[in-house]
């Protein structure tokens, strides 16, 4: 059956190519079939050339719809697009042979018909392609006037490949590949597109000088931070700019192209490992479901709504209490996911009648809990609203949740909430104790459970941005220690890591990301500067403020009593919990009504004190002895 909904928005210029596919890939090339094989068009043959050539006319007509064949860029035609071609010209000599056959001897056409003409339809249609390939790259090498940049290409891979591809079809982006630098010894002397590999990575600044380099492009996907750095210093030694390609999913997509080049970021030093995800049980969980995400104007609500696109769920209700967030969000889902069904909610998790309507109204099959207050300082200083929101709003999603047979139910945690010394840490190790005891009522088939990792890079109030900003400014960059520390991993690895966590299906657990190595806050200060084009207590200084109210100097990840377990999935672990201390929910009523009577500071300290008694209150750098 021709796919019908294909005919919609059919535009001139898909128009214009179907037509000129009928003409020359149907008309021409039937009757240059008839041609070759009998030297005439005339004679006892000519009726039989007429009809047909009105049915290859036809049956090429439903196979361009089928195959979309108008759809495909012409100007932008690869080996990719060739095979689809041959396919579509292939069931399309099917079909005609089948036609053949069913008319029987009373149609007078040579068999060799059927094959000679499927050929020459193809060879017509492919010319043509190329034809308009060649012309739009003719063009834009005259209309590009100013000489173009020489690129040196690092890594030699299939995305390094791929770019020097895209340069040479776009002159008019002004770039030109010089060569390749690769350590993979087997690459060595070797061509790729047309272009040597001169040398190995430690060569960029001889191959630099030798071919007058004016940029160095890192085209490694999965390179590690420290082979960025290591590329980043070259380059820098060599005094050339240097940029990235983006990463292995845009490679392994064939949508690597000029426009994805971009700056080197502070996260490509850090060089995170690629996460790799089971697919398939993330795709069990929520193909075709309602899912809901609070806090999804957030910066972490909003990656796992983008990632949840990805999964075709049946719908996704966005709640969220910041309108100008979620009206970014849902100008950005309506460019990269209009397929989605979705719905923009403005509630705030706090106000349980709403959140209860909510629940009743869309009866979502997937909670992500996302909306929390996160700051520490600001928390520190109005203990009564994370208490309320972190508490009170997790309180009532979750028992909502358990309420409305939730299936799965994702609470998004944080370090903090490990051996806390703020109000912020205190008020989400509670939160991890409220979706535990919602997890012990748990119905067959219903899934409770946490995610606790760390710092997010480019997060809202992390530190990232607000050293941009300082550097912006010129300087200086503030941070409260030398030795300040955090864990870091990027939202989109964060966002991932918590759909893959949820299939697991360990009701009541808490889950922990492997957030890797630590990274010293005065080092990532020190890369910014650099990346941003400035020598580090030179242009841009760096000073020290102190340690700010309940803040750490080293985060953990579990307490040591806790310890880790594994899990199929080597980036996430489970932490074991005890038993939810005597009278919980007594204690955790006395806390709530405490803090919406606005009590004041020590007495919301000790509420928190009493329902998590490793909650000690001030700096973290008083009770670990030594700093790490």
């Amino acid at each position: 059956m021709i796919r019908s909904k294909t005919l919609k928005n059919f535009n001139s210029t898909l128009a214009s190519k179907l037509i000129l596919d009928l003409i020359f890939g149907g008309v021409f090339a039937s009757l240059l079939s008839f041609v070759l094989r009998l030297d005439t068009l005339l004679g006892v043959y000519l009726p039989s050339t007429i009809t047909y050539t009105t049915l290859s006319v036809g049956v090429l007509f439903a196979v361009e719809i089928f195959f979309r064949l108008p759809w495909r860029s012409w100007r932008a035609s690869s080996m990719k697009d060739l095979y689809h071609l041959f396919k579509a010209v292939f069931i399309y000599g099917l079909l005609i042979a089948a036609i053949m056959f069913l008319f029987g001897d009373d149609y007078r056409v040579p068999r060799s018909i059927t094959l000679i003409d499927p050929v020459l339809t193809f060879l017509v249609m492919g010319a043509m392609r190329f034809a308009a390939r060649t012309l739009s790259e003719t063009n834009s090498t005259r209309a590009h006037t100013s000489p173009p940049k020489h690129v040196l290409i690092a890594g030699a891979g299939e995305a390094g490949v791929m770019i020097a591809r895209e340069m040479t079809r776009h002159p008019e982006a002004g770039l030109q590949p010089q060569g390749f630098v690769d350590d993979d010894p087997s690459k060595k002397r070797a061509v790729f597109a047309g272009i040597p590999v001169c040398g190995s990575i430690d060569d960029i600044p001889a191959v630099v000088k030798d071919r007058g380099i004016e940029e160095v492009l890192i085209s490694i996907p999965s390179a590690s931070g420290a082979l960025v750095r290591r590329i980043v210093e070259l380059s820098r030694k060599a005094e050339v700019p240097h940029r990235i390609i983006p990463g292995i999913y845009e490679v392994l997509s064939g949508a690597v192209n000029i426009s994805h080049i971009r700056e080197v970021d502070v996260a490509d030093l850090l060089g995170r490992e690629q996460v790799t995800l089971d697919m398939e049980a993330i795709t069990r969980y929520l193909s075709g479901k309602r899912i809901m995400v609070t806090g999804a104007g957030g910066s972490i609500g909003s990656e796992i709504v983008r990632q949840l696109t990805r999964f075709f769920p049946e719908e996704i209700i966005l709640v969220g209490r910041g309108e100008n967030s979620l009206f970014e969000l849902q100008m950005e889902l309506k460019d990269i996911s209009p397929q989605i069904a979705y719905r923009l909610v403005v509630a705030d998790v706090q106000n349980r009648p709403k959140m209860a309507q909510l629940m009743k109204r869309y009866s979502p099959q997937v909670v992500f809990h996302a909306a929390a207050h996160k700051h520490v300082p600001l928390m520190e200083a109005n203990p009564d609203q994370a208490i309320i929101n972190n508490v009170g709003g997790t309180r009532n999603v979750a028992e909502l949740a358990l309420e409305n047979g939730v299936e799965h139910f994702v609470n998004i945690s944080t370090d903090k909430a490990v051996n806390p010394t703020s109000i912020m840490g205190a008020s989400k190790r509670i939160a991890e104790m409220i979706v535990r005891q919602c997890a012990s009522r748990a119905g067959e088939g219903q899934s409770f459970v946490s995610v606790r990792f760390g710092n997010v890079l480019g997060s809202r109030g992390s530190v990232i941005p607000v050293f941009k900003q300082q550097i912006a400014n010129g300087g200086p960059v503030t941070i409260t220690h030398p030795d300040m520390k955090r864990y870091f991993m990027t939202i989109p690895e964060a966002a991932q890591l918590v759909l893959q966590a949820a299939s697991l299906t360990n009701n009541g657990t808490v889950f922990v990301l492997d957030m890797g190595k630590p990274v010293l806050i005065r080092e990532l200060a020190e890369d910014l500067i650099h990346l941003s084009g400035y020598q580090p207590y030179e242009d841009i200084d760096i000073v020290y403020t102190g340690l700010r109210p309940g803040e750490k100097l080293f985060e953990e990840i579990l307490t040591a009593e806790e310890g880790t377990t594994g899990t199929r999935h080597n980036k996430i672990h489970v932490a074991p919990q005890k038993d939810l201390p005597p009278s919980f929910g007594e204690k955790l009523d006395a806390l709530l009504a405490s803090a919406s009577r606005g009590d004041d500071s020590k007495t919301l300290r000790q509420g928190l004190r009493d329902i998590v008694p490793a909650f000690r209150n001030g700096n973290a750098h008083d009770r670990q002895g030594s700093t790490p």
